[in-house]
């Protein structure tokens, strides 16, 4: 199962954004699922770093989220990608 890109979890957030939240929750609840049914048999940590916290991803957030350093290694190349379009909008212009 692909979490990162989800085919599935991409079409949910089409859905919500046609206000088809019906549909946007029945897939949302499908992937949900589909990943619930995965666990322990495929690791969906794409963390490569050693770590006591590797695939839970529950205790992973929450204490990125508490200590408000740094990302999670999984969230960096969403947020990548994400400054990556804002660049985009000054032709990729941002010098240090």
């Amino acid at each position: 199962m692909i979490i990162d890109n989800n085919p599935k979890e991409k079409e949910a957030m089409a859905a919500f954004k046609r206000n088809e939240r019906a549909l946007g929750h029945k897939l949302q609840d499908e992937f949900v699922a589909e990943l619930k049914g995965s666990i322990g048999k495929i690791d969906h940590c794409s963390c490569k770093k050693a770590c006591k916290y590797h695939g839970k991803c529950l205790e992973c957030v929450a204490i990125h989220r508490a200590h408000r350093d740094h990302l999670p290694n999984c969230f960096k190349s969403m947020v990548n990608e994400r400054i990556e379009k804002l660049s985009e909008l000054t032709e990729h212009s941002i010098k240090e």
